[in-house]
C-alpha cells in the first residue's frame, strides 16, 4: 500500500502557492503540502532546524529557482551534498526555460524540471502527473521518516 507523502513547495510568490494550494484541493490530492517562501527556510525545514523542530521529512520537493536569501539553484546543491537529503526527489517548478538553469538543475540532480504553466488545466494536469509519478509509482529506498 502506498501512503502519502509530505510535500514541501518552496515558492516566493503569494500567487503561486495560492494556485497550488488551490489546485491540490480541486484535485483531492491527499498529501500534506508544506509552505516556505525562501531558500534558507527551505534548507532549514528539511534539517529540522529551528523554527521547523517539528517538520516531517519530505518525500517530495517542489522548488522554484529564483528565491530570496538563497536562490533554487543553491537549495539543489546543498541538498545533493548531504547524504541524509539527496534522496529526496526534487521538481524544479519554475518560470525559467533557459538552457543553462535546465541543465544545471539536472547536474545538481533534480529529478524533472518543469516550467510553471500559466493557466489552470495546464498546472492542474502537471500536478496530477507529479502526483500519479513521484507519489504512487516511484518506490524510493532510504525514505525513512
Amino acid at each position: 500500500m502506498v501512503s502519502a507523502v509530505d510535500i514541501l513547495l518552496v515558492e516566493d510568490d503569494a500567487g503561486d502557492v495560492w494556485f497550488t494550494r488551490d489546485t491540490f484541493d480541486y484535485y483531492k490530492i491527499g498529501n500534506q503540502l508544506h509552505v516556505v517562501s525562501d531558500g534558507v527556510a527551505a534548507l532549514r525545514f528539511v534539517r529540522r532546524q529551528p523554527p521547523y523542530e517539528d517538520a516531517p521529512r519530505p518525500g517530495l520537493i517542489l522548488l522554484d529557482l529564483d528565491l530570496p536569501r538563497l536562490d533554487g539553484r543553491a537549495v539543489l546543491a546543498e541538498l545533493a551534498a548531504d547524504p541524509d537529503l539527496r534522496d529526496i526527489p526534487v521538481v524544479v517548478l519554475t518560470t525559467s526555460d533557459a538552457e543553462s538553469d535546465i541543465m544545471r538543475s539536472f547536474t545538481l540532480a533534480a529529478s524533472a524540471y518543469v516550467t510553471k504553466p500559466v493557466d489552470f488545466d495546464r498546472l492542474v494536469d502537471v500536478v496530477r502527473r507529479l502526483d500519479d509519478f513521484y507519489l504512487t509509482v516511484v518506490v524510493r529506498t532510504g525514505a525513512a521518516t
